[in-house]
């Protein structure tokens, strides 16, 4: 149906190729329209558009649950997590082994990785397709490793030094190789021993890492990630001004990866509630900035996923809501559910 650009919608999807009045191509058919699609439309001076709706296009064709090019943007970084998940459990097992790794093939591992993360811009989508539930420690380092790159870029950081994030959230397990699988596969609550002996696998990976590499701000990295602003972290109850800035960018990722994947003691949980909680732990126990500046890039991407409420309905997300950026309005066949003011009904589950 033709639209009139000011009443378009994240999640509509053009149906034509679309054209201003000099006949300059502005955007492509197949478009899933998101708020810098939309500027780029007014921006050129086009008026109107064929479009189907958000909810209408989904029910439509459900195969189409992303933008092609997103699709495909998935299909060809999918082996590179693969090989990043399959090269840290080797990593692991030789720092087992030996007490130290090989250096030059986490860089093997990591340099194609990177490269295909440069054009990733939906971190949701990514998460969602690549969010395995086994062999959490060797999934959760890669899923680290990501998001400490994503978040040092964000925060402005140099080409290098955004890789020597991920380098070091890719790494910041390592440690937990020392400790005994009785402990790491647990289901429920360790005892105070077992606790601290679970806590020193930062100090193990420290040591790993400084007898693998000269890598000394990874090493540092795992030394500190558990460590918080209010000094009640460990292993030494560092202050924010104590801990190194890519600690505190690999705290974000490790708080925000573990909390939306299943472990053996703990269910995952939505993604846009664990956004609200890392919000309120940018207030004294994570980092400010690293984890304000996450949020602030992920919320965008929610826009055009669909959703499943606690009220059984399914449906869209399909605008922030400035008032509540965690409880965004939903496009339900029915109607639209605002959830910052029914507050009654919340997301149980986000899909791609």
């Amino acid at each position: 149906m033709k639209v009139h650009v000011t009443d378009l919608k994240p999640g509509d999807l053009l149906q034509t190729d679309t054209y201003n009045e000099l006949g300059l191509h502005v955007l492509q058919k197949g478009t899933y329209l998101q708020s810098e699609e939309i500027s780029k439309l007014m921006q050129h001076g086009v008026n109107y558009v064929d479009i189907e709706t958000a909810f209408i296009a989904e029910e439509a064709d459900r195969s189409f649950d992303i933008h092609p090019l997103q699709q495909e943007l998935l299909l060809r970084t999918k082996p590179h997590l693969e090989n990043a998940v399959n090269g840290f459990e080797s990593l692991f097992i030789e720092a087992l082994a030996t007490g130290k790794f090989n250096n030059t093939v986490v860089d093997d591992i990591l340099e194609p990785l990177i490269d295909q993360l440069k054009e990733q811009k939906d971190v949701v989508s990514l998460m969602l397709a690549f969010n395995h539930e086994d062999d959490y420690t060797y999934n959760h380092s890669m899923q680290v490793s990501i998001l400490s790159y994503y978040i040092a870029t964000w925060l402005g950081y140099s080409k290098n030094e955004a890789y020597a994030a991920g380098r070091a959230g890719y790494l910041h397990d390592v440690g937990k190789c020392m400790i005994p699988g009785s402990l790491l596969n647990k289901p429920g609550k360790l005892t105070a021993e077992e606790y601290k002996e679970m806590k020193r696998h930062t100090v193990y990976g420290y040591d790993i890492i400084r007898d693998s590499t000269s890598d000394e701000v990874s090493a540092l990295v795992a030394l500190q990630h558990h460590e918080r602003g209010d000094s009640s972290g460990y292993p030494n109850a560092r202050g924010e001004n104590d801990i190194h800035p890519f600690s505190q960018i690999t705290a974000v990722a490790d708080v925000f990866s573990a909390m939306t994947t299943n472990r053996v003691y703990q269910s995952k949980q939505e993604l846009l509630a664990v956004l609200r909680e890392l919000y309120g732990l940018s207030f004294g126990k994570l980092s400010a900035k690293p984890t304000q500046i996450f949020i602030r890039h992920m919320i965008p991407n929610f826009i055009g996923k669909r959703v499943l409420l606690t009220s059984g309905e399914n449906g869209i997300i399909v605008m922030t809501n400035p008032a509540d950026f965690f409880r965004p309005l939903v496009q339900t066949d029915e109607r639209f559910a605002n959830l910052s003011t029914e507050r009654e009904i919340s997301i149980e589950q986000i899909y791609m």
